[in-house]
């Protein structure tokens, strides 16, 4: 059940005029039965029992040590050109943000699930009021999604005072995750584009002009704004998480756009066109990764996504190693799942070229790649012992370049993102982080391929400082308005 706080009731349009929203069907239709993924799994130890026993293991291994050394330096050479291109352009790009933002307001719903976020909510509504976008064009609307904590009183509390917000209250386990609640929302707003901010993010003012501007083009089906973190002083985790994001907004989603028109769809201060959205059955609530499912879905119905990194907005990261390993648990497991689901119907889809096809199932196989090196300094140490070591495979030891190619997206960000000098220490802080990636991809993928049930995890917030001015909200009414 899910119940509105309505400040104007006369406001809210009717249910006739909005068009209802697509749900994603009950089941999920690229669901394999998990004994299938087990025989795979069987089928990857026999096979290489079998070739082991046909070929001795020196010789198996060697051929293992290749491939992942051919895989290795696909990627090396796929993060080197991200890095130049990043190097060459980027900082002109942010020069010319400002080009097209007078004259083109099309009619935006502003979204953000909130779960037991009361650290992080006042942040967020109070960046949200201070949008640059002409009130007539724009809708806000929270979604409470069964909280235990303060949240939804607080938003209650703003939303009786402010009158451009709306509230919607899910009961407890209505299942879905962070999509759930995003459809529910969906269903009742009329808008031509849809834009999404989790409960820690704080957009610049100017961020939704610079994202709905893209959508002059009528092939963009969605756009992906720039995400910067705003507590990296809070921990040495924090820290690296603040580098990590240099590297993926100011590098990897730049070098992506630049070079192949590709960027990723993101869960967070990103925008989808409405149409596009409801045709595609809106966000897929069975998957952990919504924003990289809507990507491919995107891609797939003949669409582009853009990337627009002056489209900022600031974020809170992970503070302690646990909750890195929650977060990005979730985001390995349901990666993965995405590869699984959409590579066939890439492989035939007639919108993409051979080139745009190689490259999306590069960015699909990303969180396969941590995986594959913990296999590769498994063979490397076997090798120390004289096990698996073919002179063929051992003239050139390109399984470096999968390390040398993340440190140049690193280092380039460091540089395009003009911070300051002692930050390149953090550079550090990617060993035991790179480390703690290996361990958490692997068991994604074993827990993946094992059917283990998983379900979608909210990220644990630690309220760190915001970026702008929190004014405390007015105390909830004693009886809000709600409607059904």
């Amino acid at each position: 059940m899910v119940t509105g706080t309505a400040v104007d009731d006369e406001a809210q349009p009717a249910a006739a005029d909005v068009p209802p929203a697509a749900v994603a069907p009950a089941a999920d239709p690229h669901a394999t039965a998990p004994e299938g993924r087990r025989l795979v799994l069987l089928a990857y130890v026999v096979g290489f029992a079998l070739v082991a026993l046909s070929f001795g293991l020196d010789r198996t291994l060697g051929v293992v040590a290749g491939l992942l050394n051919v895989v290795f330096g696909v990627y090396f050479c796929r993060h080197l050109a991200f890095s130049v291109a990043a190097a060459r352009w980027a900082e002109n790009d942010m020069l010319a943000a400002d080009v097209g933002l007078d004259g083109y307001t099309p009619s935006v719903a502003v979204f953000v699930g909130c779960k037991d976020e009361e650290l992080v909510v006042d942040g967020m509504v109070t960046a949200l009021l201070a949008l640059d976008y002409p009130v007539d064009r724009l809708t806000l609307v929270v979604v409470d999604d069964g909280s235990d904590d303060s949240t939804g009183a607080r938003l209650d509390g703003w939303a009786a005072r402010e009158p451009r917000l709306r509230v919607l209250h899910r009961a407890p386990g209505s299942g879905g995750g962070k999509s759930g609640a995003l459809n529910d929302a969906l269903g009742l707003v009329d808008a031509e584009v849809a834009v999404v901010f989790d409960a820690d993010h704080e957009p610049d003012q100017a961020s939704l002009r610079r994202l709905v501007r893209h959508f002059r083009d009528p092939v963009v089906g969605a756009v992906m704004g720039r995400c910067v973190v705003r507590n990296g002083r809070d921990s040495q985790m924090a820290g690296t998480v603040f580098v990590d994001y240099l590297s993926g907004y100011l590098v990897n989603e730049y070098g992506r756009q630049a070079l192949f028109e590709l960027p990723a769809y993101g869960g967070a201060n990103c925008a989808v066109r409405m149409t596009t959205l409801r045709r595609l059955g809106g966000w897929n609530p069975h998957s952990v990764t919504e924003d990289t499912d809507l990507t491919l879905r995107v891609l797939l119905a003949g669409e582009r996504v853009r990337y627009d990194l002056s489209a900022v907005d600031f974020e809170e990261a992970v503070v302690s190693a646990q909750r890195f390993w929650k977060q990005r648990y979730r985001w390995a497991r349901g990666h993965q799942k995405c590869f699984r689901d959409h590579w066939r119907p890439l492989m035939r889809s007639p919108h993409l070229s051979g080139v745009e096809k190689v490259e999306t199932t590069l960015f699909l196989l990303v969180y396969h790649v941590p995986l594959l090196s913990g296999i590769g300094l498994l063979l490397t140490v076997l090798r120390a012992f004289g096990i698996g070591d073919l002179p063929a495979v051992g003239v050139l030891p390109l399984s470096m370049l999968l390390f040398i190619g993340p440190l140049a997206e690193l280092s380039v960000g460091l540089l395009v993102g003009r911070v300051e000098r002692r930050a390149a220490w953090r550079l550090l802080g990617f060993l035991p982080a790179f480390a703690l990636s290996i361990w958490v991809t692997t068991r994604a993928y074993l827990d993946g391929m094992l059917g283990r049930p998983y379900t979608w995890v909210k990220t644990t917030r630690s309220g760190a400082t915001s970026t702008v001015r929190t004014v405390p909200p007015p105390a909830a009414p004693a009886a809000s308005g709600t409607g059904a």
